[in-house]
């Protein structure tokens, strides 16, 4: 008698793409554990259980207990970054019909830096930071909207002056980055380049986070098969029955709060909003169905990995995150590239 081996699900069946969420799920939770365990002072197996086990007694008061505590409120921090910034790279990729596009194109990004660096520049506390990151992404989103109303209804070119308008905002944006780079003092320089260049130290989950992520995920998804007309065939859409005006908006107020948030957590980190939706479009193709939850577990896992990196590899000096996904990015989206001509040919 011979035994006949499983066979998977085929590539592209919902059982498929089940199946891949769900791995993606579990390397999500051992990336954070691998989290836990690694640093300075690492932890074995058993002093990491061991902790877990005082943290759900209630009774998180021995040393491994503390860093389990202080390690694995920075890794969810890192979780929750990367899930949004990778979703809000596929939202503006759908938005705008552009692969190049990511959560920073539209200057959303910029306004929290301006807000950021400006507060550190002045010398206020790690929670003014945030707070003014926060209100200098709404001021931006909010003035994009306002100028951008018309081209988000639609039009032969609503799009493309869309992006214009984002990259315009963004510029001038740019302008008061460099103005107070220039004339800060020395003192003050460093953290203010740390931040640019996206930075999980110090930083910690937080509820509003959750539920940032959580609705506009939700929202999303509810509106996936919509997103999938509107890559088809754009403005075109309306006539097949999508209001194009209104999945247009959501898309932005998404993509925008997504990006506030991630940003006013860890600073201005790259890659994953650009890297993590062509990995996953790649891997399980460009049903967004499938594409929003699975860039959001890849960009999670992704970050979790490299902050890890960013605490070990030279430790105990701390690098900035934003360096390690800069560094896997760029060979990691010329390998895609590859592939793609490799398609084509």
């Amino acid at each position: 008698m011979t035994l006949s081996r499983p066979r998977l699900p085929a590539a592209g069946s919902p059982a498929h793409a089940l199946w891949l969420l769900g791995g993606l799920l579990l390397a999500s939770l051992a990336a954070l554990l691998l989290a836990c365990r690694l640093g300075s002072v690492p932890l074995s197996s058993a002093e990491l259980w061991e902790a877990l086990g005082g943290w759900l007694h209630g009774q998180p008061d021995s040393l491994a207990g503390t860093l389990l505590g202080l390690r694995l409120e920075r890794a969810l921090a890192a979780w929750l970054t990367g899930a949004a910034l990778a979703l809000a790279g596929v939202l503006m990729q759908a938005l705008l019909r552009n692969p190049l596009a990511d959560p920073y194109i539209l200057g959303v990004s910029s306004g929290a830096a301006v807000g950021a660096l400006l507060t550190l520049l002045l010398g206020g506390a790690l929670w003014m930071v945030d707070l003014a990151a926060l209100a200098g992404a709404a001021l931006v989103s909010a003035v994009l909207l306002g100028l951008a109303r018309q081209d988000l209804r639609g039009g032969p070119l609503g799009a493309t002056l869309l992006l214009l308008t984002g990259v315009m905002v963004s510029a001038g944006c740019n302008a008061l980055i460099s103005l107070m780079l220039a004339i800060a003092p020395d003192s003050r320089l460093r953290p203010m380049v740390f931040w640019l260049i996206g930075d999980l130290s110090g930083s910690s989950w937080r509820g509003a986070g959750v539920a940032v992520l959580a609705l506009a995920l939700l929202l999303c998804a509810r509106q996936a098969r919509a997103c999938n007309v509107l890559a088809l065939y754009g403005d075109a859409a309306s006539t097949l029955g999508v209001p194009v005006a209104r999945l247009r908006t959501l898309l932005f107020t998404a993509a925008a709060a997504l990006t506030a948030s991630a940003v006013a957590t860890a600073g201005s980190i790259g890659f994953v909003g650009l890297i993590v939706p062509h990995a996953c479009r790649f891997a399980l193709g460009p049903d967004h169905r499938v594409l929003m939850p699975a860039a959001a577990l890849s960009g999670g896992l992704l970050l979790v990995l490299a902050d890890t990196a960013a605490r070990t590899l030279l430790a105990p000096m701390q690098l900035p995150v934003g360096v390690i996904t800069a560094l896997i990015g760029v060979p990691a989206f010329l390998l895609q590239l590859r592939h793609v001509r490799r398609g084509q040919s």
